[in-house]
Parts: C-alpha cells; structure tokens; sequence
C-alpha cells in the first residue's frame, strides 16, 4: 500500500468513526426527548410545569393536549431515525428531497429554536426568570444548540 493509499484509508475511517459517533449521539438525544413527550402525552406529569413557557406571573403561555405532544414526539422519533439513514447506519430508502435537505433541514429547526422568539423562549427571551425560562436558558436552548450544531457537522462529513 502506498502512503497516499493509507493516508487516504486513515481519513475514510475516521469521517466514518465521526459519522458514527454523531448519528448515535443525535438519536439518543432525539430518543429520550421523544420518550418524554411520549411519557406526557400518556398522562405522565414529572418534568412537565417546567417544560413549558410561562409570563411572569406563571401562567402558562400555551397548553399542549395530549395529541399535539404525541405528534411531537413521533417528529423526535422521526429525526432521530432519519439521522440513522443518512449516516447509513439503517438502509432504509428516503426520497432524494428529504436526503439532501433534510438534515439541514433538522439543524434549522433546532438553531432557531435556540435562538428563540424573543419573548418567552430561546437564548435571547426577555421572560428569563420563570422555572421554564431559567430551565430553558440552562438546559433547553444549548441542548437546541448543541442539536443543531451536530447536525450541520453531520450535514459536513457525511
């Protein structure tokens, strides 16, 4: 084997390490965020008054039913399952749209929503001081961010 030959081995293994690396990150992510809709679309309570934006005086800015938590978390799901597609870690056979532009797709989802809408939600809320909106700067927004980031990387290398 020549040096180039090796080199060129050496790159392929480690794209493909990091590729590996990243889609099970991302879909464990997506798979317990979707176990937790799951889990409060099913009556479940834990985590839940703090899960969603509330004003100042703590009144909830929105109330999603059991059916609208359920959707999202079959779209977790469904993110997470795509991510194993495109990394070629599951052979299943997606239409040429969502392959090409689906992870970007993904990742713009979770960078605005960490940069928010200004108010309630998202590194730049005015409302910060809330148990959503202390949760949702510690926790919700880098883990958006974080998502989102992963899946431009994987976007990159794949």
């Amino acid at each position: 084997m020549t040096d180039l030959h090796k080199t060129g081995m050496s790159k392929l293994l480690n794209t493909t390490r990091m590729t590996f690396l990243i889609s099970i990150i991302l879909f464990l992510f997506f798979l317990v965020l979707s176990s937790i809709h799951i889990y409060w679309a099913f009556g479940g309570h834990w985590g839940k008054d703090a899960a969603t934006p509330t004003k100042n005086n703590n009144t909830k800015v929105m109330s999603p039913g059991p059916l609208s938590t359920f959707i999202v978390a079959l779209c977790l799901l469904g993110f997470g399952f795509f991510i194993l597609i495109e990394a070629k870690i599951l052979n299943v056979p997606i239409p040429l749209l969502a392959g090409r532009y689906g992870l970007w797709i993904i990742a713009l989802i979770f960078l605005v929503r960490a940069i928010g809408e200004f108010k309630y939600v998202g590194f730049f809320k005015k409302i910060k001081y809330t148990k959503f909106g202390q949760n949702d700067t510690k926790y919700y927004s880098p883990l958006c961010l974080v998502i989102g980031i992963l899946t431009m990387i994987l976007e990159g290398i794949k």
